[in-house]
């Protein structure tokens, strides 16, 4: 995957059309950084990655300025799941979403740890063992598991939880396991980043660690702190205002990891993410300091 570029900053973009078109909708808003879906994220139907695509795709991708490329996994996968036969189809569905990234040459797979519908310690072992069987099939791709804003019986919303779940992926295949924090879904979930930034990422540190945060989603909420609801909004436009985005476009710990807004798009999703990306790029400016005679 290409790195060349200044900054890994961008968006979730459209693959309608084919996936070979999302290089150049990303660039076409600023991004250096895309996140996309290698197919429809609310169907069942897995479809293949041709030859002719992957090059396509591959090709485009050389033509951009785009140094980096997420996937993000299906809304119905669901790798908690206590009914053998929606887990079995969860398990088949991410091994393709897998199989697909392999393909294409994407390096990440961006996944919400699964509902475990009433009994959390099994659901963990079963999202455990389903990341275990996946990552045995497919080799390549690393899977990022995404912080959740805890509600109903979503399984990681708490950095202990994400812990403990990395810690049940069977060695060696937990080297391909690390992680994805969402901004919106932090905050949703009880982590003030608002009026305690530096000490939620001392315990992030501590409990998940900085070296294994390879995705963040920039995104504000529409929700207060811990509402548990996950709803994204623009940029300095909800909950938690502008001061956590220019935190972490300023926080040099986060100079090098990937950055994905998922913001409303309106009625202008290229205007709209084109404006986000300039945004979030002026938090990163620090201004400078007048010259004293």
């Amino acid at each position: 995957m290409r790195t060349a570029a200044k900054d890994l900053l961008g968006a979730h973009v459209s693959t309608a059309g084919g996936v070979a078109r999302a290089p150049a909708r990303g660039t076409a808003i600023g991004a250096t950084a895309i996140q996309i879906f290698t197919k429809t994220p609310n169907q069942w139907r897995e479809p293949a990655i041709s030859a002719t695509e992957t090059a396509q795709f591959q090709s485009e991708l050389a033509r951009s300025r785009i140094g980096a490329v997420v996937s993000h996994d299906s809304y119905l996968i669901n790798l908690a799941s206590p009914d053998a036969s929606h887990l079995k189809r969860s398990i088949a569905a991410f091994k393709s979403e897998l199989r697909r990234c392999k393909d294409l040459g994407i390096p990440y797979v961006v996944t919400h740890p699964g509902n475990h519908m009433g009994d959390r310690d099994a659901g963990l072992r079963r999202n455990a063992a389903a990341f275990d069987e996946c990552l045995a099939a497919v080799s390549g791709p690393m899977v990022l598991i995404e912080t959740t804003a805890g509600s109903g019986t979503a399984l990681g919303s708490t950095f202990d939880e994400l812990t403990e779940l990395h810690q049940m992926v069977t060695d060696p295949l937990r080297e391909r396991v690390a992680f994805c924090a969402d901004t919106c879904h932090l905050y949703a979930a009880g982590y003030d980043l608002v009026n305690d930034w530096d000490g939620v990422w001392r315990e992030w540190d501590r409990t998940v660690g900085l070296d294994r945060l390879f995705c963040l989603h920039l995104n504000d909420s529409k929700t207060p702190l811990g509402s548990r609801r996950d709803r994204h909004e623009l940029i300095a436009e909800g909950s938690l205002g502008p001061e956590p985005f220019r935190r972490v476009m300023l926080d040099r710990r986060f100079r090098s990891i990937i950055k994905v807004i998922e913001t409303p798009k309106g009625d202008q999703p290229e205007q709209q993410d084109r404006r986000m990306l300039r945004r979030l790029r002026a938090y990163g400016r620090r201004p400078r300091m007048r010259k004293t005679r």
